[in-house]
């Protein structure tokens, strides 16, 4: 039966509703139409921060004169350091500033007070973490200003002789790891975690659902294979396919783009073996619970969003707002971005690694048995 050539409105409400009822039959696609723009309007509007403040910080106060606290408190009300350590030693600061728990640590030394009274331009050292530029910028470039308008209240009277030209204070500013603050040695290692995640969760996304289009799920069920043993199958070839992208990685960080590697390189492909392990899990996981590959392509997207802007990749992590923090620290590629950069830029040891391993362990077992639970024995 030929439709008429004319415009039909009663046609044209039938085909409306009936993309009405395939749309909301598809859920799935229809909470990521939804979910991304929502997630991507929320963190570019909330979570970028270019000019991060609250920074961690440790201080050395070696001084009991007044001075030395007038000082300590206007870099407190600078914004940009939150003191949340107090150190005894420079070692003691230097390894906080290593295993990443501070970005900043100020040292002002013994007889500061006196020796600022006597005009004698005592020395205050600030170590900063420079391992990401962008977060450690803010902060020093605001010192000068912070340290002299802490101190302009106790120049008064007879001591206005200390207020001019040069300041009265020897800052001494120690960019750690990174001192000459290049680009590369902040985003190569970071692009690592990058490459791995959105590689892997794709790949391993379209396992089972290709199966099921190719029509070979049938063959896949009728053997005699528990549900761990074929997600583990599948999964295994591309932890060498990971390595490969990871030695490739590391070659152009060292021969391409002189990237320096101060710690121990097996300790680094042992922390890759976990986080591409995580990113295999989660994506076979996605693989499961999607019903066609376009599907699991747009769960790879909408995993791959936050983990590009939520794990300190692209901007400052201690930048963003606590709650964004917080789910940055559910993410793997949060963790092994510390650990790259730490063992590349740092030299951490074994040691170091612990607190930053067993989240991408736990999380890697976690999605491991989501996907075990979901998979389907039959093709119903």
């Amino acid at each position: 039966m030929r439709a008429s050539r004319r415009f039909s409105l009663s046609r044209l409400w039938a085909m409306v509703v009936k993309e009405f009822i395939q749309m909301s039959r598809d859920r799935l696609t229809f909470a990521m139409i939804l979910g991304i723009p929502l997630m991507q309007l929320m963190v570019f509007g909330f979570v970028i921060n270019t000019d991060p403040r609250h920074m961690p910080a440790a201080v050395l106060l070696a001084d009991e004169g007044p001075q030395g606290r007038t000082l300590l408190e206007g870099l407190k009300n600078s914004t940009y350091f939150d003191f949340v350590k107090v150190v005894r030693t420079e070692e003691e600061g230097e390894m906080l500033l290593r295993q990443g728990q501070v970005q900043f640590v100020v040292s002002i030394p013994e007889n500061f007070s006196r020796a600022l009274l006597r005009g004698d331009r005592p020395a205050v050292l600030v170590q900063a973490d420079a391992t990401d530029p962008t977060a450690t910028s803010g902060g020093l470039a605001a010192l000068d200003g912070v340290i002299n308008t802490a101190l302009l209240g106790d120049f008064k009277g007879p001591l206005m002789r200390l207020a001019p030209v040069p300041p009265a204070i020897d800052l001494r500013v120690h960019a750690l790891y990174n001192p000459e603050a290049v680009t590369q040695y902040n985003i190569v290692p970071g692009l690592m975690g990058v490459v791995l995640t959105m590689t892997l969760v794709l790949i391993t996304g379209l396992a089972i659902t290709r199966e099921t289009e190719r029509g070979t799920m049938e063959n896949l069920l009728s053997m005699p294979l528990r549900p761990t043993e074929v997600l583990v199958g599948k999964i295994t070839p591309y932890i060498f396919v990971g390595y490969i992208q990871v030695g490739m990685i590391l070659l152009a960080a060292r021969f391409i783009f002189d990237v320096p590697i101060h710690g121990n390189l097996a300790l680094l492909l042992l922390a890759s073996l976990f986080f591409i392990a995580a990113n295999l899990a989660m994506g076979i996981t996605f693989s499961t619970i999607a019903k066609n590959q376009l599907q699991a392509m747009q769960m790879s997207v909408f995993v791959f969003l936050p983990s590009m802007l939520l794990s300190g990749f692209l901007f400052p992590f201690r930048g963003m707002p606590g709650w964004a923090q917080v789910i940055g620290e559910i993410l793997p590629i949060t963790h092994f971005l510390r650990i790259a950069r730490g063992v590349m830029l740092k030299g951490i040891g074994f040691a170091d690694l612990g607190r930053e391993l067993w989240p991408i362990a736990l999380f890697a077992v976690v999605a491991l048995a989501i996907g075990v639970k979901r998979y389907r024995q039959t093709l119903d």
